[in-house]
């Protein structure tokens, strides 16, 4: 059975600012999220939203430590109901709470060495950010499959060529779905995002034909 290492940090992301093309608002944030998620689906990186995830901030204090998760097993992102229900899962002390970042929870399916699927849980990360000045998005990967070395400076050709192009892919049909280019996420320890998808290792990065360790850091 193949095992998937997660990193603790994104290995690779990318931002939408969509101020100028979409309305703000919650509503208009999930509403968006399913389409995006209508992308993933189309290459295999998010099959469905089978959830939603996020934190609570109030200002003058920031974030509350409060976190709350809410199914989406009998709803879909674009219910008209959604947004009320959402809202009222604010904490009953913080009647001016506001939302952080919704995460959109979801399975996506990766590809082995020998051609074989497997189903992962968060296999990529959809966070919308439906802020009143403006709404946002962003989407981050966290493993070593979309990268030409895993997380052990080991080259996997085979793997990086069954998952890196899905990524790609969907990238780019997301920057045409909403009409403005993904800004490049921060780096990591763990990866540094290029284009629509991980900067490839150069040879003189490498040391015996292995690339950088950071198993150390999973």
């Amino acid at each position: 059975m193949s095992i998937l290492l997660r990193a603790p940090q994104h290995t690779g992301a990318w931002n939408w600012d969509l101020e100028e093309h979409f309305a703000p608002g919650l509503g208009s944030a999930l509403t968006t999220a399913a389409r995006m998620v209508e992308v993933l689906r189309e290459h295999g990186l998010m099959h469905r939203a089978e959830g939603l995830r996020w934190g609570w901030f109030t200002k003058g204090i920031g974030g509350l430590g409060i976190t709350t998760e809410f199914s989406l097993l009998n709803r879909t992102l674009d219910d008209k109901d959604l947004p009320r229900r959402i809202l009222g899962c604010r904490p009953e002390e913080f009647p001016e709470a506001e939302i952080l970042g919704i995460f959109v929870l979801g399975r996506g399916t990766y590809i082995d060495a020998s051609g074989r699927e497997h189903s992962e849980d968060g296999l990529v990360g959809l966070i919308m950010h439906p802020a009143e000045d403006g709404l946002s998005a962003v989407l981050e990967v966290y493993h070593d499959v979309w990268a030409d070395y895993d997380f052990f400076g080991r080259p996997h050709p085979q793997v990086y060529g069954h998952n890196a192009p899905r990524l790609s892919a969907a990238l780019r049909d997301l920057d045409a779905l909403l009409g403005v280019p993904a800004d490049p996420g921060e780096s990591t320890y763990f990866g540094v995002t290029e284009g629509y998808g991980l900067a490839r290792t150069e040879p003189d990065e490498l040391i015996d034909g292995l690339g950088l360790d950071r198993s150390d850091k999973l």
